[in-house]
Protein backbone atom coordinates (compact mmCIF):
# COMPACT_ATOMS: atom_id res chain seq x y z
CA UNK A 1 0.00 0.00 0.00
CA UNK A 2 1.34 3.42 -0.91
CA UNK A 3 1.59 6.27 1.57
CA UNK A 4 -1.58 8.03 2.58
CA UNK A 5 -2.31 11.32 0.80
CA UNK A 6 -1.76 14.46 2.86
CA UNK A 7 -4.67 16.25 4.47
CA UNK A 8 -3.59 19.87 3.95
CA UNK A 9 -5.43 22.22 1.56
CA UNK A 10 -4.58 22.04 -2.14
CA UNK A 11 -4.92 24.61 -4.88
CA UNK A 12 -7.99 24.11 -7.05
CA UNK A 13 -9.93 22.13 -4.46
CA UNK A 14 -13.38 23.28 -3.33
CA UNK A 15 -13.42 25.47 -0.25
CA UNK A 16 -16.27 23.76 1.60
CA UNK A 17 -18.50 20.70 1.78
CA UNK A 18 -21.12 22.12 -0.59
CA UNK A 19 -18.44 22.74 -3.18
CA UNK A 20 -17.09 19.21 -2.87
CA UNK A 21 -20.54 17.65 -3.20
CA UNK A 22 -21.30 19.71 -6.30
CA UNK A 23 -17.99 18.59 -7.80
CA UNK A 24 -18.66 14.93 -7.05
CA UNK A 25 -22.10 15.11 -8.69
CA UNK A 26 -20.43 15.77 -12.04
CA UNK A 27 -17.23 13.76 -11.60
CA UNK A 28 -18.30 10.33 -12.94
CA UNK A 29 -19.93 9.65 -16.32
CA UNK A 30 -22.88 7.76 -14.75
CA UNK A 31 -24.63 8.13 -11.40
CA UNK A 32 -24.65 4.40 -10.56
CA UNK A 33 -21.97 1.91 -11.61
CA UNK A 34 -21.78 -1.17 -9.45
CA UNK A 35 -18.45 -2.87 -8.77
CA UNK A 36 -15.75 -3.00 -6.11
CA UNK A 37 -12.60 -2.60 -8.20
CA UNK A 38 -12.46 1.20 -8.10
CA UNK A 39 -13.45 1.45 -4.43
CA UNK A 40 -10.91 -1.20 -3.45
CA UNK A 41 -8.10 0.51 -5.36
CA UNK A 42 -8.71 3.83 -3.63
CA UNK A 43 -9.59 2.31 -0.26
CA UNK A 44 -6.32 0.39 -0.15
CA UNK A 45 -4.39 3.60 -0.70
CA UNK A 46 -6.30 5.25 2.11
CA UNK A 47 -5.84 2.24 4.40
CA UNK A 48 -9.52 2.13 5.40
CA UNK A 49 -10.68 -1.30 4.24
CA UNK A 50 -9.62 -3.27 7.34
CA UNK A 51 -10.96 -1.32 10.31
CA UNK A 52 -10.23 -2.45 13.85
CA UNK A 53 -13.81 -1.51 14.79
CA UNK A 54 -16.62 -4.03 14.79
CA UNK A 55 -18.60 -3.75 11.55
CA UNK A 56 -22.28 -4.53 10.99
CA UNK A 57 -23.47 -4.24 7.38
CA UNK A 58 -27.21 -3.94 6.68
CA UNK A 59 -28.65 -4.82 3.27
CA UNK A 60 -32.23 -5.42 2.11
CA UNK A 61 -34.97 -4.02 -0.09
CA UNK A 62 -36.78 -2.19 2.73
CA UNK A 63 -36.08 -1.60 6.41
CA UNK A 64 -32.32 -1.02 6.14
CA UNK A 65 -32.40 2.48 7.57
CA UNK A 66 -34.66 1.45 10.44
CA UNK A 67 -32.51 -1.53 11.41
CA UNK A 68 -29.35 0.59 11.17
CA UNK A 69 -30.78 3.31 13.44
CA UNK A 70 -31.98 0.71 15.95
CA UNK A 71 -28.53 -0.88 15.98
CA UNK A 72 -26.94 2.51 16.59
CA UNK A 73 -29.11 2.97 19.67
CA UNK A 74 -28.52 -0.57 20.93
CA UNK A 75 -24.75 -0.38 20.56
CA UNK A 76 -24.59 3.00 22.28
CA UNK A 77 -27.13 2.61 25.05
CA UNK A 78 -27.13 -1.15 25.76
CA UNK A 79 -23.48 -1.97 25.01
CA UNK A 80 -21.77 1.33 25.83
CA UNK A 81 -19.86 1.46 22.52
CA UNK A 82 -18.98 4.53 20.50
CA UNK A 83 -20.72 4.21 17.15
CA UNK A 84 -20.25 5.33 13.56
CA UNK A 85 -23.39 5.11 11.41
CA UNK A 86 -23.48 5.40 7.61
CA UNK A 87 -26.85 5.55 5.85
CA UNK A 88 -28.20 6.83 2.54
CA UNK A 89 -29.82 8.73 1.04
CA UNK A 90 -30.37 11.74 3.25
CA UNK A 91 -33.54 13.77 3.71
CA UNK A 92 -32.33 17.34 4.19
CA UNK A 93 -28.54 17.47 4.65
CA UNK A 94 -25.72 15.29 3.40
CA UNK A 95 -24.36 15.30 6.97
CA UNK A 96 -27.27 13.05 8.01
CA UNK A 97 -25.50 10.17 6.25
CA UNK A 98 -22.58 10.09 8.70
CA UNK A 99 -23.19 10.03 12.45
CA UNK A 100 -20.75 9.61 15.31
CA UNK A 101 -22.24 8.60 18.66
CA UNK A 102 -25.65 9.74 17.47
CA UNK A 103 -24.60 13.18 16.16
CA UNK A 104 -24.39 14.28 12.53
CA UNK A 105 -20.89 14.89 11.23
CA UNK A 106 -19.92 18.60 10.85
CA UNK A 107 -19.07 20.11 7.46
CA UNK A 108 -15.34 20.68 7.92
CA UNK A 109 -14.20 17.13 8.76
CA UNK A 110 -16.48 15.73 6.03
CA UNK A 111 -14.94 18.06 3.45
CA UNK A 112 -11.47 17.04 4.64
CA UNK A 113 -12.35 13.34 4.31
CA UNK A 114 -13.70 13.86 0.79
CA UNK A 115 -10.50 15.72 -0.11
CA UNK A 116 -8.34 12.85 1.16
CA UNK A 117 -10.34 10.41 -0.95
CA UNK A 118 -9.92 12.66 -3.99
CA UNK A 119 -6.13 12.69 -3.60
CA UNK A 120 -6.05 8.90 -3.24
CA UNK A 121 -8.35 8.56 -6.24
CA UNK A 122 -6.02 10.69 -8.34
CA UNK A 123 -3.06 8.55 -7.28
CA UNK A 124 -4.95 5.37 -8.18
CA UNK A 125 -5.91 6.78 -11.58
CA UNK A 126 -9.58 5.75 -11.41
CA UNK A 127 -12.94 7.52 -11.45
CA UNK A 128 -15.46 7.16 -8.62
CA UNK A 129 -19.20 7.64 -8.52
CA UNK A 130 -20.66 10.10 -6.01
CA UNK A 131 -21.73 7.20 -3.78
CA UNK A 132 -18.37 5.43 -4.02
CA UNK A 133 -16.47 8.61 -3.19
CA UNK A 134 -18.66 9.53 -0.24
CA UNK A 135 -18.66 5.96 1.08
CA UNK A 136 -14.87 5.98 1.15
CA UNK A 137 -15.01 9.38 2.84
CA UNK A 138 -17.24 7.82 5.50
CA UNK A 139 -14.72 5.00 6.04
CA UNK A 140 -11.91 7.54 6.36
CA UNK A 141 -13.86 9.75 8.75
CA UNK A 142 -14.96 6.80 10.88
CA UNK A 143 -11.48 5.33 11.11
CA UNK A 144 -10.00 8.63 12.24
CA UNK A 145 -12.75 8.94 14.85
CA UNK A 146 -11.68 5.74 16.62
CA UNK A 147 -15.30 4.58 16.96
CA UNK A 148 -15.78 1.11 18.46
CA UNK A 149 -18.42 -0.04 15.97
CA UNK A 150 -19.40 0.84 12.41
CA UNK A 151 -22.96 0.32 11.16
CA UNK A 152 -23.02 0.47 7.36
CA UNK A 153 -26.19 0.60 5.29
CA UNK A 154 -25.87 -0.80 1.77
CA UNK A 155 -26.94 1.60 -0.94
CA UNK A 156 -28.04 -0.81 -3.68
CA UNK A 157 -27.94 -4.61 -3.79
CA UNK A 158 -25.06 -5.87 -1.71
CA UNK A 159 -22.44 -7.90 -3.53
CA UNK A 160 -21.17 -5.03 -5.68
CA UNK A 161 -22.12 -2.10 -3.45
CA UNK A 162 -19.28 0.15 -2.30
CA UNK A 163 -20.09 -0.59 1.36
CA UNK A 164 -19.20 -4.24 0.75
CA UNK A 165 -15.53 -3.35 0.24
CA UNK A 166 -15.28 -3.66 4.04
CA UNK A 167 -15.90 -7.18 5.39
CA UNK A 168 -18.53 -7.12 8.16
CA UNK A 169 -18.37 -8.98 11.44
CA UNK A 170 -22.17 -9.34 11.23
CA UNK A 171 -24.17 -9.07 8.01
CA UNK A 172 -27.90 -8.43 7.85
CA UNK A 173 -30.41 -8.79 5.03
CA UNK A 174 -33.69 -7.31 6.21
CA UNK A 175 -35.91 -8.56 3.38
CA UNK A 176 -35.91 -9.22 -0.35
CA UNK A 177 -38.32 -7.57 -2.79
CA UNK A 178 -38.41 -6.13 -6.29
CA UNK A 179 -36.69 -2.76 -6.48
CA UNK A 180 -33.83 -1.39 -8.59
CA UNK A 181 -34.74 -4.08 -11.11
CA UNK A 182 -32.73 -2.26 -13.81
CA UNK A 183 -29.61 -3.19 -11.81
CA UNK A 184 -30.60 -6.30 -9.87
CA UNK A 185 -33.08 -7.97 -12.23
CA UNK A 186 -36.70 -8.94 -11.65
CA UNK A 187 -36.21 -12.46 -10.29
CA UNK A 188 -36.41 -12.66 -6.48
CA UNK A 189 -33.86 -15.47 -6.32
CA UNK A 190 -31.34 -13.42 -8.29
CA UNK A 191 -32.02 -10.36 -6.14
CA UNK A 192 -31.57 -12.46 -3.00
CA UNK A 193 -28.19 -13.71 -4.19
CA UNK A 194 -27.04 -10.15 -4.87
CA UNK A 195 -28.03 -9.04 -1.38
CA UNK A 196 -26.43 -12.14 0.15
CA UNK A 197 -23.12 -10.91 -1.24
CA UNK A 198 -22.58 -9.15 2.12
CA UNK A 199 -22.39 -12.51 3.94
CA UNK A 200 -18.95 -13.74 4.97
CA UNK A 201 -17.57 -17.17 5.80
CA UNK A 202 -17.63 -18.01 9.50
CA UNK A 203 -19.52 -14.86 10.45
CA UNK A 204 -23.18 -14.39 11.41
CA UNK A 205 -25.66 -13.80 8.58
CA UNK A 206 -28.91 -12.41 9.97
CA UNK A 207 -32.07 -12.66 7.86
CA UNK A 208 -35.01 -10.56 8.98
CA UNK A 209 -37.74 -11.83 6.67
CA UNK A 210 -39.75 -14.82 7.91
CA UNK A 211 -40.64 -15.90 4.36
CA UNK A 212 -37.31 -15.02 2.75
CA UNK A 213 -36.52 -16.58 -0.64
CA UNK A 214 -34.77 -19.93 -0.31
CA UNK A 215 -31.93 -18.51 -2.40
CA UNK A 216 -30.99 -16.22 0.49
CA UNK A 217 -30.55 -19.10 2.93
CA UNK A 218 -28.79 -21.16 0.27
CA UNK A 219 -26.33 -18.33 -0.33
CA UNK A 220 -25.55 -18.11 3.38
CA UNK A 221 -24.93 -21.85 3.52
CA UNK A 222 -22.87 -21.73 0.34
CA UNK A 223 -20.45 -19.14 1.68
CA UNK A 224 -20.25 -20.82 5.08
CA UNK A 225 -21.88 -18.01 7.05
CA UNK A 226 -23.63 -18.67 10.36
CA UNK A 227 -27.33 -18.34 9.52
CA UNK A 228 -29.58 -16.53 12.04
CA UNK A 229 -33.21 -16.33 10.92
CA UNK A 230 -36.71 -15.99 12.37
CA UNK A 231 -38.08 -19.07 14.06
CA UNK A 232 -34.93 -21.15 14.37
CA UNK A 233 -32.56 -18.29 15.28
CA UNK A 234 -34.74 -15.79 17.10
CA UNK A 235 -38.32 -15.00 18.03
CA UNK A 236 -40.26 -12.13 19.57
CA UNK A 237 -43.75 -11.36 20.78
CA UNK A 238 -46.05 -9.43 23.05
CA UNK A 239 -46.34 -10.30 26.74
CA UNK A 240 -49.59 -10.31 28.71
CA UNK A 241 -48.84 -6.88 30.15
CA UNK A 242 -48.46 -5.31 26.70
CA UNK A 243 -44.66 -5.20 26.82
CA UNK A 244 -42.51 -7.02 24.31
CA UNK A 245 -39.95 -9.85 24.58
CA UNK A 246 -37.17 -11.13 22.32
CA UNK A 247 -35.08 -14.28 22.55
CA UNK A 248 -32.34 -15.93 20.53
CA UNK A 249 -28.62 -16.76 20.53
CA UNK A 250 -28.91 -17.86 24.17
CA UNK A 251 -30.32 -14.48 25.25
CA UNK A 252 -33.72 -13.26 26.35
CA UNK A 253 -34.77 -9.65 26.83
CA UNK A 254 -38.18 -8.84 28.29
CA UNK A 255 -40.14 -5.78 29.35
CA UNK A 256 -39.28 -4.12 26.04
CA UNK A 257 -41.39 -1.28 24.64
CA UNK A 258 -43.49 -2.09 21.60
CA UNK A 259 -41.90 -0.70 18.41
CA UNK A 260 -42.62 3.01 18.27
CA UNK A 261 -43.71 2.75 14.63
CA UNK A 262 -46.94 0.99 13.66
CA UNK A 263 -47.15 -2.01 11.35
CA UNK A 264 -45.72 -5.50 10.98
CA UNK A 265 -42.56 -4.27 9.24
CA UNK A 266 -41.58 -2.21 12.28
CA UNK A 267 -41.92 -5.28 14.50
CA UNK A 268 -39.73 -7.37 12.20
CA UNK A 269 -37.17 -4.58 11.86
CA UNK A 270 -36.88 -4.34 15.65
CA UNK A 271 -36.54 -8.11 16.04
CA UNK A 272 -33.92 -8.16 13.28
CA UNK A 273 -31.86 -5.39 14.88
CA UNK A 274 -31.92 -7.27 18.18
CA UNK A 275 -30.82 -10.46 16.39
CA UNK A 276 -27.84 -8.66 14.85
CA UNK A 277 -26.96 -7.02 18.17
CA UNK A 278 -27.13 -10.41 19.91
CA UNK A 279 -24.26 -11.68 17.73
CA UNK A 280 -21.78 -9.31 19.38
CA UNK A 281 -20.00 -10.28 22.60
CA UNK A 282 -21.09 -7.01 24.25
CA UNK A 283 -24.71 -8.14 23.99
CA UNK A 284 -24.08 -10.92 26.49
CA UNK A 285 -23.96 -8.42 29.35
CA UNK A 286 -26.77 -6.16 28.10
CA UNK A 287 -29.65 -6.06 30.58
CA UNK A 288 -33.27 -5.93 29.51
CA UNK A 289 -33.62 -2.44 30.98
CA UNK A 290 -30.79 -1.02 28.87
CA UNK A 291 -32.09 -2.74 25.74
CA UNK A 292 -35.54 -1.30 26.43
CA UNK A 293 -34.07 2.19 26.89
CA UNK A 294 -32.22 1.91 23.58
CA UNK A 295 -35.32 0.85 21.66
CA UNK A 296 -37.31 3.67 23.23
CA UNK A 297 -34.84 6.35 22.10
CA UNK A 298 -34.27 5.19 18.51
CA UNK A 299 -35.86 7.42 15.88
CA UNK A 300 -35.99 6.93 12.12
CA UNK A 301 -36.86 10.18 10.29
CA UNK A 302 -39.18 9.84 7.33
CA UNK A 303 -40.36 6.32 8.18
CA UNK A 304 -44.03 6.36 9.20
CA UNK A 305 -43.26 9.63 10.95
CA UNK A 306 -46.43 11.20 12.38
CA UNK A 307 -46.73 14.91 13.15
CA UNK A 308 -49.78 16.53 14.74
CA UNK A 309 -50.56 19.92 13.19
CA UNK A 310 -53.57 21.42 14.91
CA UNK A 311 -56.62 19.43 13.86
CA UNK A 312 -54.66 17.67 11.08
CA UNK A 313 -52.25 14.76 11.17
CA UNK A 314 -49.33 14.43 8.78
CA UNK A 315 -47.74 11.05 8.11
CA UNK A 316 -44.41 10.98 6.26
CA UNK A 317 -43.07 7.78 4.75
CA UNK A 318 -40.31 7.28 2.18
CA UNK A 319 -42.07 4.18 0.74
CA UNK A 320 -41.10 4.06 -2.94
CA UNK A 321 -41.58 0.45 -4.06
CA UNK A 322 -44.43 -2.05 -4.09
CA UNK A 323 -43.54 -3.76 -0.81
CA UNK A 324 -43.05 -0.48 1.03
CA UNK A 325 -46.33 0.85 -0.36
CA UNK A 326 -48.18 -2.31 0.71
CA UNK A 327 -46.87 -1.88 4.26
CA UNK A 328 -47.89 1.79 4.24
CA UNK A 329 -51.39 0.83 3.06
CA UNK A 330 -51.69 -1.75 5.85
CA UNK A 331 -50.62 0.83 8.43
CA UNK A 332 -53.11 3.38 7.11
CA UNK A 333 -55.89 0.78 7.22
CA UNK A 334 -55.12 0.09 10.88
CA UNK A 335 -54.81 3.69 12.11
CA UNK A 336 -57.85 5.25 13.74
CA UNK A 337 -59.20 8.38 12.12
CA UNK A 338 -62.57 9.93 11.41
CA UNK A 339 -61.48 12.13 8.52
CA UNK A 340 -60.26 11.66 4.99
CA UNK A 341 -56.79 10.55 3.87
CA UNK A 342 -55.15 12.96 1.42
CA UNK A 343 -51.98 11.91 -0.40
CA UNK A 344 -49.09 14.11 -1.46
CA UNK A 345 -47.14 11.88 -3.82
CA UNK A 346 -44.16 12.10 -6.18
CA UNK A 347 -41.95 9.25 -7.33
CA UNK A 348 -38.68 8.69 -9.16
CA UNK A 349 -38.87 7.89 -12.87
CA UNK A 350 -37.13 4.53 -12.45
CA UNK A 351 -39.65 3.28 -9.88
CA UNK A 352 -42.78 1.25 -10.65
CA UNK A 353 -45.28 4.03 -9.98
CA UNK A 354 -48.21 1.82 -10.97
CA UNK A 355 -47.44 -0.78 -8.31
CA UNK A 356 -46.94 1.87 -5.63
CA UNK A 357 -50.16 3.74 -6.44
CA UNK A 358 -52.23 0.56 -6.75
CA UNK A 359 -51.10 -0.63 -3.31
CA UNK A 360 -52.10 2.57 -1.51
CA UNK A 361 -55.07 3.76 -3.60
CA UNK A 362 -57.75 1.96 -1.50
CA UNK A 363 -56.74 4.10 1.49
CA UNK A 364 -56.61 7.47 -0.33
CA UNK A 365 -59.53 9.87 -0.83
CA UNK A 366 -57.68 12.41 -2.98
CA UNK A 367 -54.22 12.72 -4.55
CA UNK A 368 -52.08 15.86 -4.72
CA UNK A 369 -49.22 15.45 -7.18
CA UNK A 370 -46.48 18.11 -7.00
CA UNK A 371 -43.97 18.69 -9.77
CA UNK A 372 -40.57 18.38 -8.12
CA UNK A 373 -37.59 20.07 -9.76
CA UNK A 374 -35.25 17.05 -9.83
CA UNK A 375 -34.73 15.68 -13.35
CA UNK A 376 -34.98 12.02 -12.33
CA UNK A 377 -38.49 12.37 -10.85
CA UNK A 378 -41.50 11.18 -12.83
CA UNK A 379 -43.59 14.06 -14.17
CA UNK A 380 -46.80 14.93 -12.35
CA UNK A 381 -48.73 14.42 -15.60
CA UNK A 382 -47.48 10.84 -15.84
CA UNK A 383 -48.33 10.19 -12.21
CA UNK A 384 -51.83 11.61 -12.71
CA UNK A 385 -52.40 9.09 -15.51
CA UNK A 386 -51.22 6.32 -13.19
CA UNK A 387 -53.57 7.46 -10.42
CA UNK A 388 -56.49 7.60 -12.87
CA UNK A 389 -55.72 4.09 -14.12
CA UNK A 390 -55.89 2.85 -10.51
CA UNK A 391 -59.27 4.52 -10.00
CA UNK A 392 -57.96 7.36 -7.88
CA UNK A 393 -59.11 10.96 -7.71
CA UNK A 394 -56.47 13.63 -8.44
CA UNK A 395 -57.29 16.90 -6.70
CA UNK A 396 -54.25 18.83 -7.98
CA UNK A 397 -51.41 17.97 -10.34
CA UNK A 398 -48.37 19.84 -11.62
CA UNK A 399 -47.99 22.66 -9.10
CA UNK A 400 -44.75 23.08 -7.19
CA UNK A 401 -44.38 21.85 -3.62
CA UNK A 402 -45.35 25.19 -2.06
CA UNK A 403 -48.53 25.61 -4.14
CA UNK A 404 -49.46 21.96 -3.63
CA UNK A 405 -49.22 22.25 0.14
CA UNK A 406 -51.18 25.49 0.10
CA UNK A 407 -53.97 23.69 -1.76
CA UNK A 408 -53.89 20.75 0.65
CA UNK A 409 -54.18 23.10 3.63
CA UNK A 410 -57.08 24.99 2.04
CA UNK A 411 -59.03 21.85 1.32
CA UNK A 412 -58.20 19.76 4.39
CA UNK A 413 -60.82 19.53 7.11
CA UNK A 414 -60.34 18.90 10.85
CA UNK A 415 -59.60 15.23 11.44
CA UNK A 416 -58.08 14.65 8.00
CA UNK A 417 -54.80 12.79 7.63
CA UNK A 418 -52.24 13.92 5.02
CA UNK A 419 -49.83 11.18 3.96
CA UNK A 420 -46.67 12.24 2.13
CA UNK A 421 -44.77 9.44 0.38
CA UNK A 422 -43.14 8.09 -2.78
CA UNK A 423 -39.53 9.18 -2.35
CA UNK A 424 -37.01 10.61 0.08
CA UNK A 425 -37.20 13.75 -2.06
CA UNK A 426 -40.96 14.00 -1.71
CA UNK A 427 -40.77 13.79 2.07
CA UNK A 428 -37.84 16.22 2.18
CA UNK A 429 -39.54 18.79 -0.07
CA UNK A 430 -42.75 18.82 1.97
CA UNK A 431 -40.99 18.88 5.34
CA UNK A 432 -38.80 21.75 4.14
CA UNK A 433 -41.84 23.75 3.04
CA UNK A 434 -43.45 23.15 6.42
CA UNK A 435 -40.28 24.03 8.35
CA UNK A 436 -40.10 20.52 9.82
CA UNK A 437 -36.53 19.72 8.79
Amino acid sequence: MSGRPGSGPRAGEPADLAGWLARLEAAHPVAIELGLERVSAVGERLGVLEPTARVITVAGTNGKGSVARLLEALLRRAAGLTTALYTSPHLHRFNERLRLSGAEAPDAPLAAAIARVERARAQAGVSLTYFEHTTLAAFDYFQRSGADAWILEVGLGGRLDAVNAVAPDVAVVTCVGRDHTDFLGDDLADIAREKAGVFRRGRPAVIGQPDAPAALREAAAGVGAGLVEPGTGFSAGEADDGSWWWQGSGLRWSGLPAPRLPGAAARWNTATALAAFAQLPEAQRAASASVAAALAEARVPGRLERIADGALEWLFDVAHNADGAAELAAVLAGLPGAGRCLAVFAVAARKDAGAVVAAVQPQIDAWYLPELAEVDMRSAAEVAETVAAAGGCTALSGADAAATLAAVRREARPGDRIVVFGSFRTVAAVQAQQGWE
